[in-house]
Protein backbone atom coordinates (compact mmCIF):
# COMPACT_ATOMS: atom_id res chain seq x y z
CA UNK A 1 0.00 0.00 0.00
CA UNK A 2 1.41 3.38 -1.09
CA UNK A 3 -0.13 7.16 -0.60
CA UNK A 4 -1.02 8.72 -3.31
CA UNK A 5 -1.90 12.09 -2.03
CA UNK A 6 -3.17 13.80 1.01
CA UNK A 7 -6.30 16.44 0.53
CA UNK A 8 -6.54 19.77 3.33
CA UNK A 9 -9.85 21.08 4.60
CA UNK A 10 -10.39 24.14 6.73
CA UNK A 11 -13.24 24.10 8.61
CA UNK A 12 -13.78 27.31 10.02
CA UNK A 13 -15.49 28.55 13.38
CA UNK A 14 -15.63 31.69 15.19
CA UNK A 15 -12.82 31.41 17.31
CA UNK A 16 -10.21 28.89 15.53
CA UNK A 17 -9.82 26.99 12.60
CA UNK A 18 -9.99 22.99 12.26
CA UNK A 19 -7.51 21.62 9.55
CA UNK A 20 -8.21 18.36 8.66
CA UNK A 21 -6.37 15.88 6.14
CA UNK A 22 -7.43 12.92 4.47
CA UNK A 23 -4.33 11.14 3.27
CA UNK A 24 -5.21 8.87 0.34
CA UNK A 25 -3.85 5.89 -0.79
CA UNK A 26 -3.63 3.25 -3.81
CA UNK A 27 -6.14 0.30 -2.28
CA UNK A 28 -8.88 3.02 -1.99
CA UNK A 29 -8.54 3.56 2.10
CA UNK A 30 -8.44 6.95 3.53
CA UNK A 31 -7.65 7.85 6.82
CA UNK A 32 -8.17 11.51 8.41
CA UNK A 33 -6.30 13.95 10.74
CA UNK A 34 -6.85 17.08 12.59
CA UNK A 35 -5.09 19.66 14.38
CA UNK A 36 -6.60 23.16 15.73
CA UNK A 37 -4.47 26.18 14.50
CA UNK A 38 -4.97 30.07 15.79
CA UNK A 39 -3.83 32.17 13.05
CA UNK A 40 -0.96 29.75 11.55
CA UNK A 41 -3.93 27.67 9.84
CA UNK A 42 -2.59 29.11 6.02
CA UNK A 43 1.20 28.77 7.40
CA UNK A 44 0.23 24.77 8.00
CA UNK A 45 -1.80 24.48 4.98
CA UNK A 46 1.45 25.42 3.24
CA UNK A 47 3.72 23.61 4.37
CA UNK A 48 1.69 19.95 3.89
CA UNK A 49 1.56 20.67 0.59
CA UNK A 50 5.82 21.00 0.46
CA UNK A 51 5.14 17.75 2.55
CA UNK A 52 3.27 15.76 0.54
CA UNK A 53 5.56 16.43 -2.14
CA UNK A 54 8.45 16.13 -0.90
CA UNK A 55 7.88 13.26 1.96
CA UNK A 56 4.19 11.67 1.32
CA UNK A 57 3.54 10.49 -2.14
CA UNK A 58 4.81 6.97 -2.49
CA UNK A 59 5.43 6.43 1.47
CA UNK A 60 3.69 3.46 2.94
CA UNK A 61 1.46 4.34 5.37
CA UNK A 62 1.99 1.42 7.84
CA UNK A 63 5.68 2.70 8.15
CA UNK A 64 4.45 5.31 10.80
CA UNK A 65 8.05 5.83 12.53
CA UNK A 66 9.99 6.45 9.04
CA UNK A 67 7.80 8.48 7.88
CA UNK A 68 7.80 10.66 11.09
CA UNK A 69 11.33 10.69 11.42
CA UNK A 70 11.50 11.62 7.35
CA UNK A 71 8.92 14.83 7.78
CA UNK A 72 10.75 16.16 11.47
CA UNK A 73 14.09 15.82 10.12
CA UNK A 74 14.29 14.96 6.36
CA UNK A 75 14.11 19.18 5.75
CA UNK A 76 17.41 19.95 7.65
CA UNK A 77 15.61 22.97 9.69
CA UNK A 78 14.56 22.45 13.39
CA UNK A 79 10.35 21.44 13.50
CA UNK A 80 8.57 24.16 15.60
CA UNK A 81 4.81 24.64 15.83
CA UNK A 82 3.91 24.32 12.13
CA UNK A 83 5.98 20.98 11.44
CA UNK A 84 4.71 19.37 14.12
CA UNK A 85 0.96 19.84 13.79
CA UNK A 86 1.63 18.67 10.07
CA UNK A 87 3.54 15.88 10.75
CA UNK A 88 0.12 15.03 13.68
CA UNK A 89 -2.29 15.21 11.22
CA UNK A 90 -0.47 13.20 9.19
CA UNK A 91 0.67 10.50 11.32
CA UNK A 92 -3.32 10.21 13.15
CA UNK A 93 -4.39 9.66 9.38
CA UNK A 94 -1.81 7.15 8.41
CA UNK A 95 -3.02 4.99 12.01
CA UNK A 96 -6.32 5.18 10.47
CA UNK A 97 -5.76 3.59 7.81
CA UNK A 98 -3.53 1.04 9.48
CA UNK A 99 -6.28 0.18 11.62
CA UNK A 100 -8.78 0.12 9.38
CA UNK A 101 -6.72 -2.33 6.91
CA UNK A 102 -6.54 -4.36 9.99
CA UNK A 103 -9.62 -4.81 11.25
CA UNK A 104 -9.41 -3.40 14.52
CA UNK A 105 -8.79 0.44 16.84
CA UNK A 106 -5.98 2.40 16.96
CA UNK A 107 -5.20 1.39 20.59
CA UNK A 108 -4.68 -1.85 20.14
CA UNK A 109 -1.99 -1.41 17.64
CA UNK A 110 -0.77 0.31 20.44
CA UNK A 111 -0.35 -2.60 23.01
CA UNK A 112 -4.28 -3.27 23.64
CA UNK A 113 -6.56 -1.06 26.34
CA UNK A 114 -6.09 -0.70 29.98
CA UNK A 115 -9.38 0.48 30.66
CA UNK A 116 -12.91 1.12 28.69
CA UNK A 117 -14.29 4.65 29.79
CA UNK A 118 -12.07 7.56 30.38
CA UNK A 119 -13.86 10.22 32.15
CA UNK A 120 -14.04 13.67 30.49
CA UNK A 121 -13.89 17.51 31.19
CA UNK A 122 -15.98 20.28 30.03
CA UNK A 123 -14.33 23.09 28.65
CA UNK A 124 -15.93 26.16 26.75
CA UNK A 125 -19.17 26.30 28.55
CA UNK A 126 -18.71 29.71 30.65
CA UNK A 127 -19.26 32.04 27.36
CA UNK A 128 -22.04 33.46 29.28
CA UNK A 129 -22.56 36.75 31.37
CA UNK A 130 -19.26 37.28 33.83
CA UNK A 131 -21.56 36.99 36.71
CA UNK A 132 -21.77 34.82 39.88
CA UNK A 133 -25.38 34.01 39.19
CA UNK A 134 -24.67 33.46 35.33
CA UNK A 135 -21.46 31.31 35.75
CA UNK A 136 -23.70 29.22 39.08
CA UNK A 137 -26.45 28.82 36.22
CA UNK A 138 -24.12 27.81 33.91
CA UNK A 139 -22.26 25.31 35.47
CA UNK A 140 -25.79 23.55 37.00
CA UNK A 141 -26.39 22.66 33.00
CA UNK A 142 -22.55 21.29 32.75
CA UNK A 143 -23.84 18.70 35.64
CA UNK A 144 -26.91 17.97 34.40
CA UNK A 145 -25.65 16.79 31.01
CA UNK A 146 -23.45 14.46 32.87
CA UNK A 147 -19.80 15.91 33.22
CA UNK A 148 -18.38 14.92 36.83
CA UNK A 149 -15.46 17.76 36.00
CA UNK A 150 -14.86 20.94 34.05
CA UNK A 151 -12.27 24.08 33.58
CA UNK A 152 -12.41 28.03 34.34
CA UNK A 153 -10.19 30.31 33.89
CA UNK A 154 -12.15 33.08 35.54
CA UNK A 155 -9.47 36.00 36.04
CA UNK A 156 -10.61 37.73 32.67
CA UNK A 157 -8.44 40.17 31.05
CA UNK A 158 -5.31 40.23 33.87
CA UNK A 159 -2.08 40.06 32.84
CA UNK A 160 1.19 39.48 34.86
CA UNK A 161 -0.67 40.85 37.43
CA UNK A 162 -4.70 41.17 39.00
CA UNK A 163 -5.80 43.90 40.78
CA UNK A 164 -7.98 43.31 44.25
CA UNK A 165 -10.94 44.25 42.67
CA UNK A 166 -10.46 42.00 39.90
CA UNK A 167 -9.25 39.03 42.41
CA UNK A 168 -12.45 39.54 44.59
CA UNK A 169 -14.66 39.11 41.36
CA UNK A 170 -12.44 35.89 40.41
CA UNK A 171 -13.25 34.24 43.67
CA UNK A 172 -17.31 35.17 43.71
CA UNK A 173 -16.93 33.63 39.97
CA UNK A 174 -14.86 30.34 41.43
CA UNK A 175 -17.36 30.58 44.63
CA UNK A 176 -20.29 30.21 42.77
CA UNK A 177 -19.52 27.42 40.21
CA UNK A 178 -18.07 25.31 42.68
CA UNK A 179 -21.57 25.65 44.78
CA UNK A 180 -23.26 24.56 41.91
CA UNK A 181 -21.44 21.64 41.36
CA UNK A 182 -20.86 20.46 44.77
CA UNK A 183 -17.81 19.22 46.50
CA UNK A 184 -17.65 16.17 44.43
CA UNK A 185 -16.99 16.99 40.93
CA UNK A 186 -13.51 18.04 40.11
CA UNK A 187 -12.93 21.77 38.84
CA UNK A 188 -9.63 22.28 37.00
CA UNK A 189 -8.16 25.98 37.34
CA UNK A 190 -6.97 27.94 34.27
CA UNK A 191 -4.59 30.74 33.91
CA UNK A 192 -3.35 30.94 30.21
CA UNK A 193 0.27 31.13 31.18
CA UNK A 194 -0.67 34.83 32.21
CA UNK A 195 1.02 35.68 35.79
CA UNK A 196 3.96 36.77 37.12
CA UNK A 197 5.21 33.89 39.94
CA UNK A 198 4.16 35.96 43.11
CA UNK A 199 0.53 36.55 41.92
CA UNK A 200 -0.08 33.21 40.71
CA UNK A 201 1.04 31.94 43.94
CA UNK A 202 -1.40 34.34 45.33
CA UNK A 203 -4.32 34.01 43.35
CA UNK A 204 -3.51 29.73 43.98
CA UNK A 205 -3.89 30.60 47.81
CA UNK A 206 -6.97 32.58 47.44
CA UNK A 207 -8.30 29.69 45.58
CA UNK A 208 -7.33 26.86 47.40
CA UNK A 209 -10.53 26.54 49.77
CA UNK A 210 -12.48 25.79 46.18
CA UNK A 211 -10.30 22.39 45.92
CA UNK A 212 -9.12 23.01 42.50
CA UNK A 213 -7.79 19.64 40.86
CA UNK A 214 -5.21 21.80 39.30
CA UNK A 215 -3.62 24.87 38.52
CA UNK A 216 -2.74 24.92 34.87
CA UNK A 217 0.11 27.08 33.64
CA UNK A 218 0.48 29.57 36.35
CA UNK A 219 3.33 31.35 34.78
CA UNK A 220 4.29 31.74 31.21
CA UNK A 221 5.40 28.54 30.12
CA UNK A 222 9.18 29.19 28.54
CA UNK A 223 10.52 29.56 32.23
CA UNK A 224 10.82 26.75 33.69
CA UNK A 225 12.41 27.82 37.51
CA UNK A 226 9.17 30.37 37.30
CA UNK A 227 6.97 27.46 37.14
CA UNK A 228 9.03 25.30 39.91
CA UNK A 229 9.16 28.44 42.40
CA UNK A 230 5.09 28.59 41.89
CA UNK A 231 5.12 24.37 42.22
CA UNK A 232 7.46 24.91 45.44
CA UNK A 233 5.09 27.14 47.36
CA UNK A 234 1.26 25.75 46.65
CA UNK A 235 -0.13 22.64 47.33
CA UNK A 236 -1.93 22.29 44.36
CA UNK A 237 -1.38 20.05 41.64
CA UNK A 238 0.53 22.01 38.65
CA UNK A 239 -0.32 21.31 35.13
CA UNK A 240 1.34 22.32 31.93
CA UNK A 241 2.37 21.65 28.37
CA UNK A 242 0.11 22.10 25.60
CA UNK A 243 2.51 24.64 24.13
CA UNK A 244 5.13 22.25 23.70
CA UNK A 245 5.23 21.16 20.50
CA UNK A 246 8.62 18.27 20.83
CA UNK A 247 8.41 15.74 23.42
CA UNK A 248 11.90 15.76 23.66
CA UNK A 249 11.40 19.64 25.32
CA UNK A 250 9.17 18.01 28.54
CA UNK A 251 12.49 16.75 29.58
CA UNK A 252 13.76 19.33 31.80
CA UNK A 253 9.86 19.60 32.74
CA UNK A 254 10.37 16.29 34.30
CA UNK A 255 13.58 16.86 35.82
CA UNK A 256 12.05 19.81 37.44
CA UNK A 257 9.38 17.86 39.26
CA UNK A 258 7.27 21.28 38.67
CA UNK A 259 4.39 19.86 36.76
CA UNK A 260 2.36 16.98 38.08
CA UNK A 261 0.05 16.89 35.42
CA UNK A 262 1.47 17.07 31.74
CA UNK A 263 -0.62 18.23 28.82
CA UNK A 264 0.50 17.84 25.31
CA UNK A 265 -1.76 18.79 22.34
CA UNK A 266 -1.87 15.22 20.19
CA UNK A 267 -2.68 17.83 17.14
CA UNK A 268 0.74 19.75 18.08
CA UNK A 269 3.01 17.15 19.24
CA UNK A 270 3.20 14.57 16.44
CA UNK A 271 -0.11 12.58 16.68
CA UNK A 272 -0.69 9.02 18.68
CA UNK A 273 2.66 7.37 19.18
CA UNK A 274 4.36 10.28 19.74
CA UNK A 275 2.08 11.26 22.86
CA UNK A 276 2.13 7.73 24.07
CA UNK A 277 6.02 8.08 24.14
CA UNK A 278 5.75 10.98 25.87
CA UNK A 279 3.08 9.51 28.42
CA UNK A 280 5.36 6.54 29.05
CA UNK A 281 8.39 8.81 29.98
CA UNK A 282 5.80 10.76 32.06
CA UNK A 283 5.09 7.37 33.62
CA UNK A 284 8.83 7.01 34.80
CA UNK A 285 8.40 10.42 37.11
CA UNK A 286 4.91 9.39 38.36
CA UNK A 287 2.97 12.24 36.47
CA UNK A 288 -0.52 12.14 34.93
CA UNK A 289 -1.11 12.95 31.52
CA UNK A 290 -4.28 14.96 30.21
CA UNK A 291 -3.52 15.98 26.72
CA UNK A 292 -4.73 19.78 25.74
CA UNK A 293 -8.05 18.88 23.35
CA UNK A 294 -9.85 21.92 22.25
CA UNK A 295 -10.07 20.82 18.58
CA UNK A 296 -12.97 18.57 16.76
CA UNK A 297 -14.11 15.14 16.94
CA UNK A 298 -10.90 14.06 15.58
CA UNK A 299 -8.64 14.68 17.32
CA UNK A 300 -10.74 14.00 20.29
CA UNK A 301 -11.17 10.05 19.06
CA UNK A 302 -7.08 10.46 18.27
CA UNK A 303 -6.50 11.16 21.83
CA UNK A 304 -8.98 8.64 23.24
CA UNK A 305 -6.78 5.95 21.41
CA UNK A 306 -3.94 7.35 23.52
CA UNK A 307 -6.23 7.26 26.62
CA UNK A 308 -7.05 3.87 26.29
CA UNK A 309 -3.93 1.98 26.59
CA UNK A 310 -1.93 4.61 28.52
CA UNK A 311 -1.78 3.32 32.29
CA UNK A 312 -1.00 6.91 33.84
CA UNK A 313 -3.89 8.86 31.56
CA UNK A 314 -5.97 11.17 34.23
CA UNK A 315 -8.73 12.51 32.19
CA UNK A 316 -9.70 14.18 28.53
CA UNK A 317 -10.53 17.87 27.60
CA UNK A 318 -13.68 18.29 25.52
CA UNK A 319 -14.61 21.29 24.14
CA UNK A 320 -16.92 20.09 21.13
CA UNK A 321 -20.57 19.91 23.60
CA UNK A 322 -20.22 23.68 23.81
CA UNK A 323 -18.53 25.20 20.94
CA UNK A 324 -19.16 23.48 17.54
CA UNK A 325 -22.64 22.58 17.73
CA UNK A 326 -23.64 23.90 14.32
CA UNK A 327 -19.99 21.72 12.96
CA UNK A 328 -20.58 18.20 14.36
CA UNK A 329 -22.43 17.06 11.44
CA UNK A 330 -18.75 17.47 10.12
CA UNK A 331 -17.49 13.77 11.57
CA UNK A 332 -19.61 10.80 11.96
CA UNK A 333 -19.16 8.94 14.50
CA UNK A 334 -17.87 11.53 16.90
CA UNK A 335 -17.24 10.37 20.49
CA UNK A 336 -19.43 11.41 22.98
CA UNK A 337 -19.98 11.75 26.72
CA UNK A 338 -21.73 9.45 28.43
CA UNK A 339 -24.71 11.15 30.63
CA UNK A 340 -24.50 8.87 33.01
CA UNK A 341 -21.09 8.66 33.48
CA UNK A 342 -19.49 11.66 32.66
CA UNK A 343 -17.15 9.78 30.86
CA UNK A 344 -16.13 8.65 26.86
CA UNK A 345 -16.67 4.97 26.32
CA UNK A 346 -13.86 3.45 24.15
CA UNK A 347 -14.51 2.64 20.66
CA UNK A 348 -13.93 -0.64 19.13
CA UNK A 349 -14.71 0.44 15.77
CA UNK A 350 -11.37 0.33 12.78
CA UNK A 351 -9.08 3.39 12.78
CA UNK A 352 -9.76 6.21 14.73
CA UNK A 353 -13.53 5.22 14.28
CA UNK A 354 -14.27 8.48 12.79
CA UNK A 355 -15.66 9.30 9.09
CA UNK A 356 -14.83 13.08 7.80
CA UNK A 357 -17.73 14.48 5.72
CA UNK A 358 -16.07 16.75 3.16
CA UNK A 359 -19.73 17.81 1.64
CA UNK A 360 -20.47 19.03 5.15
CA UNK A 361 -17.32 20.42 6.08
CA UNK A 362 -17.31 22.59 2.61
CA UNK A 363 -20.26 24.47 4.44
CA UNK A 364 -18.23 26.36 7.00
CA UNK A 365 -15.11 27.57 5.42
CA UNK A 366 -11.96 29.04 6.73
CA UNK A 367 -12.17 32.59 9.00
CA UNK A 368 -10.48 34.56 10.24
CA UNK A 369 -10.77 33.54 13.65
CA UNK A 370 -9.55 35.47 16.85
CA UNK A 371 -8.26 34.70 19.93
CA UNK A 372 -6.77 37.06 22.23
CA UNK A 373 -6.71 36.79 25.91
CA UNK A 374 -5.22 40.31 26.49
CA UNK A 375 -7.64 42.34 24.67
CA UNK A 376 -10.47 44.07 26.73
CA UNK A 377 -13.98 42.51 25.82
CA UNK A 378 -12.75 39.34 24.87
CA UNK A 379 -15.34 37.24 26.28
CA UNK A 380 -18.04 39.55 25.02
CA UNK A 381 -16.54 39.54 20.93
CA UNK A 382 -19.21 38.92 18.39
CA UNK A 383 -17.85 36.27 16.50
CA UNK A 384 -19.52 37.35 13.31
CA UNK A 385 -16.78 40.57 13.19
CA UNK A 386 -14.24 38.11 12.84
CA UNK A 387 -15.34 36.30 9.48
Amino acid sequence: MRITGISTHVVGTPWRNLTYVLVHTDEGLTGVGETRMLGRTDALVGYLREAEANHLRGSDPFAVEDLVRRMKYGDYGRAGEIVMSGIAVVEMACWDIKGKALGVPVWQLLGGKVTDRVKAYANGWYTTERTPEAYHKAAEAVVARGYRALKIDPFGTGHFELDRQSSNEAVALIEAVRDAIGPDAELMLEMHGRFSPATAIRLAREMAPFSPAWLEEPVPPENLKALAKVAGKVDLPIATGERIHDRIEFRELFESQAADIIQPDVGHIGGILETRKLAATAETHYTLIAPHNVGGSVLTAASLQVAACTPNFKILEHFNDFADAEIKKVVKGAPQVDPETGCFEISHAPGLGVEFDVEAAAEFPQQRARFDLWAEGWEKRDPKADR
